[in-house]
């Protein structure tokens, strides 16, 4: 089955068009997007603005032209943190639906990392043991644990690294206060809602995913994507807290000529590290294995799941 997959994600608005089975891998076979960065560009009570609101409808009209051409039977299309928290989200969607007649899913957080959460197992199988994985977006923060295809606990926070950097980071570079106050922040946060893992006793295998989490494997020395998706890749923790304070000096042009780092993400990078070591530090993670599956995997096999049943 060819399939259109339609991330409106906090960062980047992503159409994937894969062929997908019950049974075997999802092949990707086209991807169009844009990055819209709707977590960075919203109004002051936290709405889509106007203007925003109008690209997307414009990009998501694109892209089921697209996923037409491109011989897809059927669409998945959804979206995360940035409209689900948006006050008028439901306005957007109803705009999106009625310009385009597409009819966009919000996930709620913790269906985000459950999600996630089994594309990273169907990735590293069952010989990796309990997982403990981590997923840093644009809007927000998804952590799960489990042994099996669903998590044993899981939970979201609006600790995003767009977000994050929209709201605290105003400098280029950001004053070391601002850094000061975000990590304090970000700490807490996630000490909060720690505790909604249950016991996390015993051996846990790490993995992070998301751009975040590719792009500081990468500045620490990871292979760089042309290598190949079954390249393994870690994030030490160690190297990870070396980086921070030359990331915080930097400005964004200068993150962005870091291997890996896009001129578009190198802004966030700075946050998405400081949350990055925050997890780490507080769940006692030496080292994470990057995992290139993710959260529109997860939906694909979802799907298939349901329509093998």
């Amino acid at each position: 089955m060819r399939l259109g997959v339609l991330d409106v994600g906090s960062n980047t608005v992503h159409l994937l068009v894969v062929d997908a089975h019950h049974g075997a891998a999802p092949r990707s076979k086209y991807s169009y997007k844009t990055e819209l960065r709707l977590a960075e560009a919203l109004d002051s009570d936290g709405s889509i603005g106007a203007a925003g609101v109008k690209q997307l409808v414009t990009f998501v009209g694109e892209a089921a032209q697209v996923a037409e051409d491109k011989g897809a039977q059927s669409m998945l299309a959804f979206a995360t943190s940035a409209i689900r928290e948006a006050p008028n989200g439901d306005s957007v969607l109803d705009t999106v639906r009625q310009e385009t007649g597409v009819d966009l899913q919000v996930l709620t957080g913790e269906e985000e990392a459950r999600l996630t959460f089994l594309a990273v197992r169907r990735w590293f199988g069952w010989s990796s043991g309990r997982l403990l994985v981590f997923d840093i977006g644009g809007g927000s923060l998804e952590v799960a644990v489990g042994r099996g295809e669903e998590p044993e606990g899981a939970f979201s926070l609006p600790l995003g690294a767009g977000r994050l950097t929209r709201d605290w980071l105003d400098g280029d570079p950001p004053a070391a206060s601002s850094v000061k106050q975000m990590r304090k922040n970000v700490r807490a946060e996630i000490a909060r809602l720690a505790p909604a893992l249950g016991d996390l006793d015993g051996e846990l295998y790490a993995v992070g995913t998301s751009k975040t989490f590719r792009q500081l494997a990468r500045i620490t020395g990871a292979a760089p994507s042309a290598a190949g998706a079954y390249v393994r890749r870690l994030l030490p923790h160690v190297e990870l807290l070396e980086w921070i304070p030359r990331l915080s000096e930097m400005t964004s042009a200068e993150r962005a000529e870091l291997p890996g780092v896009s001129a578009g993400r190198a802004q966030q990078l700075l946050a998405g590290a400081v949350v990055a070591d925050a997890c780490l530090d507080l769940f006692e993670v030496a080292q994470l294995e990057i995992c290139p599956w993710a959260l529109r995997e997860g939906v694909i096999l979802r799907r298939l799941d349901m329509m093998d049943r």
